[in-house]
């Protein structure tokens, strides 16, 4: 862990997992969009998105590698330009993928971001991080940078130190944290701010742990009046969607 007092806001907020989105109330909103984001700071909660990048290194809000289960269409993600993404649609929307600049813009300080750096083996996520914190240059909001592969914590703790960061972490097949050793390896590496825990793994006395000596520690996806409940018994912030939403 760093050595560091973590900003307040950081836990003072329950997160919007993706924006608002979804079908029923939020009308067919797509995740990731800023028709979410715009209906996340009406209801008052902090944003959660991911980052992509284009072809032409651009930090884009989208969450898949590839653009089928969003927009349709063949093909991956980093194999388009930041142009050639806005110009796609999202199924049954109008909403196009955005640039980091644009929700920034939208965003305006109002509530806090919570921005996920995707990452796989193989993958320059250096590359990424140094184009998200160019984007964060000038921007005054509170925000905060995470993801599950640890070099991004490390990567902002010695590029931009004064840029909130964590590790996000679950313990499942869709996971490369599995094992006891795999945590506590990632979290040397990351020496992130805070961490953000799959709820499925929840309540953990690992994590109650860190918790305890001072370790913000928010939880994902709160989907559900059940992890809701075992959220907040569990951990100091959630992101949260659907059914899991106050």
């Amino acid at each position: 862990m760093r050595d560091r007092l973590v900003p307040d806001w950081l836990t003072q907020w329950e997160y919007a997992h993706r924006g608002l989105h979804g079908a029923g109330e939020f009308g067919g909103v797509p995740e990731n969009s800023l028709a979410g984001a715009r209906l996340a700071i009406e209801r008052g909660m902090g944003i959660e998105c991911d980052i992509q990048r284009s072809r032409d290194e651009w930090p884009m809000v989208f969450h898949d590698w590839d653009l089928l289960r969003l927009t349709g269409n063949e093909g991956l993600t980093e194999g388009r330009t930041a142009v050639e993404l806005r110009e796609l649609r999202y199924l049954d929307s109008e909403e196009a993928p955005a640039p980091l600049i644009d929700l920034l813009t939208l965003v305006d300080g109002r509530v806090p971001l919570l921005i996920e750096i995707k990452s796989k083996r193989g993958y320059d996520v250096e590359c990424t991080c140094r184009i998200v914190a160019d984007c964060l240059h000038d921007y005054s909001g509170p925000h905060a940078v995470m993801s599950f592969d640890p070099r991004v914590a490390r990567w902002f703790r010695h590029h931009s130190p004064q840029t909130c960061a964590g590790l996000v972490m679950r313990e499942d097949e869709h996971g490369y944290t599995q094992k006891a050793w795999q945590r506590r390896l990632a979290l040397w590496i990351a020496k992130p701010d805070f961490l953000a825990y799959h709820i499925a793994a929840l309540p953990s006395r690992w994590v109650a742990g860190l918790r305890a000596k001072g370790l913000p520690i928010l939880t994902w996806t709160v989907n559900s009046p059940e992890t809701r409940a075992r959220a907040l018994q569990n951990a100091d912030a959630l992101i949260a969607e659907g059914a899991g939403l106050a």
